[in-house]
């Protein structure tokens, strides 16, 4: 199996920028990958956060396993870690995201107002691996204007202060990832999700690992999908790869069947789905 990794130099630059303006803000929003909520979560973005307030968002929620999905909230909330989980598109997402923001950071906006500060907007940074659906929900907080607020200290190239509403300012970054991953399954998963380029990946190394997992998890998904019978799935990953190349007209390219695989999963074709199975409260996070 190729090992995937990969650290290029703008995402090194995006975490130094990201540590020298973590001061200038309230609170950071992490976006996480409500496929991968363990796997999507960049150890740096722990590091240099903090004490600061956290709240994680699970995004493309519409792509994960519902039940997942809860079983995750449930984990972060027993764990005291505030987590919403979002579909960037939904009108009511701004105004949910504002409020729990207040309330997280509810004791210091109401000490501000008891020292006779003026009453200002929250600010938060908003963090997350590449792809992770960022530029969507910032597009939304901001009613798709992007407008940059001015001239704010601190704001360097790759970076800019959005105006969400009168309560809420967001320092957008960079999309990162992180040095070394701690295991090939953490890159699969963020590769199978679309967090790496291609061409750092071997399209049948992933595609061999979705197999695995949804064979494991989704049988039926597999079986209706790609026209198999439930012997099918006694084959080893290679020959029932090679199996659905055939049975979707690629003849022996497993190669381009790879691809099909990797982009059916994404797109839902195999139904919602959780790579990172969610711990019960009071386990060990499981990645």
């Amino acid at each position: 199996m190729a090992v995937i990794q990969w650290f290029p130099g703008h995402m090194a630059k995006a975490i130094r920028q990201m540590e020298e303006n973590v001061h200038l803000v309230d609170i950071v929003f992490e976006l996480v990958d409500a496929r991968i909520p363990a796997s999507s979560r960049n150890p740096e973005v722990t590091r240099i956060a903090k004490n600061k307030p956290h709240l994680i968002i699970l995004t493309k929620k519409d792509l994960a396993d519902p039940q997942q999905t809860a079983a995750w909230l449930n984990y972060y909330r027993a764990q005291g870690q505030p987590a919403i989980a979002i579909d960037s598109r939904a009108n009511v997402t701004p105004k949910q995201i504002t409020k729990i923001a207040m309330g997280i950071l509810s004791d210091k906006l109401v000490a501000e107002q008891e020292k006779g500060l003026k009453e200002r907007p929250m600010r938060a940074m908003t963090v997350g691996v590449p792809n992770v659906g960022k530029s969507t929900l910032l597009n939304h907080l901001v009613n798709r204007k992007a407008a940059q607020v001015g001239d704010t200290p601190g704001v360097t190239k790759g970076q800019q202060w959005l105006r969400s509403s009168k309560h809420l300012e967001l320092l957008d970054t960079p999309g990162i990832l992180w040095p070394k991953f701690k295991d090939q399954e953490t890159a699969q998963k963020l590769a199978l999700t679309g967090a790496i380029k291609e061409k750092l990946y071997a399209k049948d190394d992933v595609a061999l690992f979705a197999l695995n997992f949804f064979r494991t998890y989704h049988r039926a998904a597999l079986i209706d999908r790609y026209h198999l019978v439930e012997a099918d799935l006694d084959l080893s990953d290679v020959d029932l790869l090679l199996k659905i190349t055939e049975k979707v007209g690629m003849r022996d390219d497993y190669l381009r069947a790879s691809d099909r695989l990797i982009l059916d999963a994404r797109h839902k074709k195999l139904g919602g789905f959780t790579l990172d199975r969610a711990p019960q409260a009071g386990d060990a996070h499981n990645g």
